[in-house]
């Protein structure tokens, strides 16, 4: 503990270098859902609660197990990845979710500072690499750079009848105009859209606003379900009664 507690200093942001320009930068490029994974208390809560500061949403898990399932039910923008994780290695689930043609941008952060680590992480699908310990301007700085490139690729699109709906860059289109939606709107939509002809449950759903600091009453998901209907027409999420919902064909 006194060693995590000489380290922590070095997680926090330099008042040099302009990281104060970086956060205004990605704070203007809108909200992002990130996933942090990261089995050190120290280093996750300053991590946590300085993207937090940046006005983006996150979760922070700290087994791989549970990085997995956080994946599995819903549509991050960003995950910061540590490698070496109590139940196994960060390089599992960065292979799985390249191998299932997820495109989210990936940041290792990892102790391991070995350049065959660093090539082995990049290789397997990472668009970053930060060695511990790092500081946190650094980081924004990376983040920045990471939706900057993105920004600039070409997008994957889902249709769904008359909506073309783009997850890396977060917008709809409805017969080609596009919709403004909320953050709590486009995160029941993203969640959808993720997985276009499955069957996503009221509590996936709920999942995926957890992290917007919304209370979540019995009847938050009918609400936003209701909300992207009157946007986006009736049509837009089907609701099976008693299993879930599922995005509109």
């Amino acid at each position: 503990m006194g060693m995590a507690r000489r380290l922590l200093p070095m997680y926090r942001p330099d008042s040099e270098g302009g990281g104060g320009q970086c956060a205004a930068a990605m704070r203007s490029a809108g909200r992002l859902r990130v996933l942090l994974i990261e089995d050190d208390a120290v280093l996750g809560e300053a991590v946590r609660d300085y993207v937090a500061g940046l006005g983006h949403a996150v979760d922070w898990m700290q087994t791989l197990d549970d990085g997995r399932t956080a994946t599995d039910t819903v549509a991050y923008d960003l995950i910061l990845l540590d490698l070496r994780l109590p139940d196994g290695s960060g390089i599992s689930l960065l292979t799985d979710l390249r191998r299932a043609g997820a495109i989210t941008p990936v940041i290792i952060l990892t102790a391991h500072d070995q350049i065959s680590d660093r090539i082995e992480g990049l290789n397997s699908g990472a668009d970053d690499y930060l060695v511990k310990p790092f500081n946190l301007g650094e980081l924004n700085a990376r983040m920045l750079a990471v939706a900057r490139r993105y920004a600039g690729t070409a997008l994957p699109l889902v249709e769904a009848g008359p909506l073309t709906i783009q997850l890396a860059d977060r917008r709809v289109l409805r017969e080609g105009e596009p919709v403004d939606l909320s953050s709590r709107e486009w995160a029941v939509l993203a969640r959808l859209a993720a997985r276009p002809d499955a069957i996503v449950s009221k509590g996936q759903i709920e999942e995926a606003l957890y992290a917007f600091g919304s209370e979540i009453e019995s009847n938050t998901v009918e609400v936003y379900v209701s909300r992207l209907r009157k946007k986006l027409g009736k049509g837009c999420v089907e609701t099976l009664r008693g299993i879930g919902y599922r995005l509109g064909r």
